[in-house]
């Protein structure tokens, strides 16, 4: 007994016949949650087993520890009723007892039929609350705005220069990377269609309209809140965790001045660059396999591309450039302010900041191409 006391072995249940041919149960060991562990479900479906013999003699003095999440296990084990014919011991025989009194078996749940209701409201009221916060956010950024007009001493320039890096410059190598590869497959494709009605010199036209006015600002900004916008949330919410944000309250300096305004201003001014810095080289990537797969050289290709493509399809991309990073940012820090102080909460908010942060900028996309559909195209 001893050695099973000072061991943290879990309960084995071990069957014998008695010299009166009776079958006994042996439970020996631990029976302590610590002790139990992963083997919970083992030993609960064993006791399962040996409890559909009503005849059986269970023998529990052999048991070292029993706490009370052990002793719950023989119970439901037991079906949730104490056996025939039952030896334990009298520091354990309370626990039976005082399950016995109180023990009360959980009712089953009846079917709720409208939970398809209830969903839907709680995913309504959702994002009724998410936009409440957007548009709170975005008046809190304009009393920002208003209240450094009259003082341009306070603006935030060490910051927002420090996000337009990290925004903008620390971003073109993946930005460069997608966008080449993207002209490629997209020539690609489009020349070997092309070759087969003798229209190679349309290959500008395609690349042209696609790249500059709808693959190049999406692709951007699809990497940016990837990339970037995942970052802004992360940040926020460390501060949140460290207890940073809270610091900074109590020292007076408020968030969407510091932290919120310097992210939005340089998202938006970095994002009709890193758009035009997309759109370059998918275009080079383009040039490139038109040259190798339909002949068409540099020269042609670049002296024609203003001829297919009007200039006001690269303002329509530049626009939405800026239109895409403002709202990143803002969804990002949006979504940052909320994370709770643990780190569960710190995943799922930034989780939730990309992927809403990347349906926002498809559905600014389609709102742009459904207001400018007359513009840029002939």
């Amino acid at each position: 007994m001893s050695e099973i006391q000072g061991s943290n072995s879990p309960v084995v249940l071990r069957r014998v016949t008695g010299a009166d041919g009776i079958p006994r149960v042996i439970v020996e060991g631990n029976c302590t949650l610590t002790a139990l562990g992963e083997r919970i479900r083992p030993i609960a479906a064993e006791l399962s087993e040996y409890a559909t013999a009503p005849e059986i003699r269970w023998d529990l003095t052999q048991i070292a520890r029993m706490d009370d999440a052990g002793a719950v296990l023989l119970w439901r084990g037991w079906g949730n009723q104490r056996p025939r014919y039952l030896l334990v011991r009298p520091e354990h025989e309370r626990l039976f007892d005082r399950l016995e009194e109180t023990w009360t078996p959980p009712s089953e749940a009846a079917p709720d039929r409208l939970w398809p209701i209830m969903v839907l409201g709680k995913a309504v009221f959702l994002l009724w609350e998410h936009l409440v916060g957007l548009v709170i956010l975005m008046g809190q950024l304009v009393l920002e705005i208003k209240y450094l007009a009259g003082r341009p001493s306070r603006i935030p320039w060490r910051e927002i220069s420090a996000n337009l890096y990290r925004t903008g410059a620390q971003a073109l190598g993946i930005t460069a990377l997608v966008g080449f590869l993207i002209g490629v497959v997209l020539s690609y494709l489009s020349s070997r269609q092309l070759q087969i009605f003798g229209a190679h010199v349309f290959i500008v036209n395609i690349l042209g309209i696609s790249v500059i006015r709808e693959l190049g600002p999406m692709l951007a900004a699809i990497l940016v809140a990837g990339r970037s916008g995942s970052s802004m949330t992360a940040q926020l919410g460390v501060m949140r965790v460290t207890e940073e944000l809270d610091a900074l309250t109590v020292m007076g300096i408020p968030h969407s001045l510091r932290l919120i305004l310097p992210k939005v201003i340089a998202l938006g001014l970095a994002m009709p660059l890193v758009v035009l810095w997309t759109s370059a080289v998918a275009l080079i990537g383009g040039m490139t396999v038109a040259e190798l797969q339909l002949g068409l050289g540099y020269k042609f290709f670049l002296s024609r591309l203003p001829d297919a493509v009007a200039v006001s399809n690269l303002w329509l991309g530049l626009g939405k450039g800026i239109v895409c990073g403002m709202a990143i940012a803002l969804i990002s820090c949006h979504f940052g302010l909320r994370i709770k102080s643990n780190t569960e909460s710190l995943g799922e908010g930034t989780t939730n900041s990309v992927v809403t942060s990347i349906t926002v900028v498809i559905i600014i996309d389609a709102i742009f191409a459904v207001i400018f559909s007359d513009v840029g195209l002939r």
